[in-house]
């Protein structure tokens, strides 16, 4: 299977995003598969949630800008099969620079051809910044779909129906024509509330099979793990945690197999 990428996003923060982005690719990476985790978060929380600290021209800033490139930026982890681009604030001024060049959305394409044509990889994720800024619609633009976590409360709704609508835009400016949602992925879901289920089932509504059957439980020791710099299934296996994210791999595996590239 060539490499895939996917971009994990959502422009509400606080949704889980980095949390998926950071147990999926280590949960896929203990299935055999190897991940490129590539943080495009200035807030790096992807980059330290993996154990790695936050060193000044680290980033793919750089890169994005023209110089360099991104396989020189890539860093193993302590986890086997799971390696990391990582992020530190410099990526803050990405916005506004990138806006200033040419093809300013095909920057972390470009970036990205070398490394998928190279192979090393299965699969690479990309944490995107809780916005719609340059740095997202660059990740939307190189990716072959978009995961979206999404929070079980109603003002998650609005947010979704936002990221569709951009997607359909860049999809039908030509910019990515193959753009879809890969994914929407109910995260911070609590069984015994009424509200928790009452956003579950309106999502499945308008999303249909695009809903992964797995959900994201709101827990204690997922909101831990990043502090010790480990993902879950490293941090606590045998947590409720880390078996969510377990059977979301193997949902985001079968579901890979289907994309056209």
């Amino acid at each position: 299977m060539p490499t895939k990428v996917i971009a994990v996003a959502n422009q509400k923060g606080g949704v889980g995003k980095t949390t998926t982005a950071v147990n999926l690719a280590a949960c896929l990476a203990v299935t055999g598969k190897k991940i490129l985790l590539f943080d495009l978060d200035p807030q790096a929380n992807a980059t330290s949630g993996v154990g790695i600290e936050k060193i000044e021209g680290a980033s793919a800033y750089q890169v994005l800008l023209g110089e360099g490139a991104l396989l020189d930026k890539i860093k193993p982890t302590r986890f086997e099969r799971l390696e990391v681009v990582p992020s530190e604030v410099d990526l803050c001024a990405a916005d506004i620079e990138l806006s200033r060049l040419e093809n300013h959305l095909q920057r972390v394409a470009k970036a990205l051809t070398p490394v998928v044509e190279s192979g090393r990889f299965d699969l690479i994720l990309i944490d995107c910044p809780p916005s719609l800024g340059i740095l997202s619609l660059n990740a939307f633009t190189a990716c072959d779909g978009v995961l979206v976590p999404l929070q079980c409360e109603y003002y998650a709704l609005e947010g979704i129906s936002m990221m569709n609508r951009v997607l359909g835009q860049l999809r039908a400016a030509g910019v990515n024509p193959r753009l879809e949602i890969f994914g929407v992925l109910m995260t911070m879901f609590d069984g015994r509330t009424k509200l928790s289920n009452e956003v579950v089932t309106e999502v499945r509504h308008l999303f249909g099979d695009k809903v992964f059957e797995t959900m994201i439980p709101r827990t204690t020791r997922l909101a831990e793990a990043p502090s010790f710099g480990k993902p879950i299934i490293h941090y606590d296996k045998y947590s409720t945690g880390s078996a969510a994210y377990e059977v979301l791999a193997q949902e985001v595996l079968a579901r890979l197999e289907d994309l056209p590239r």
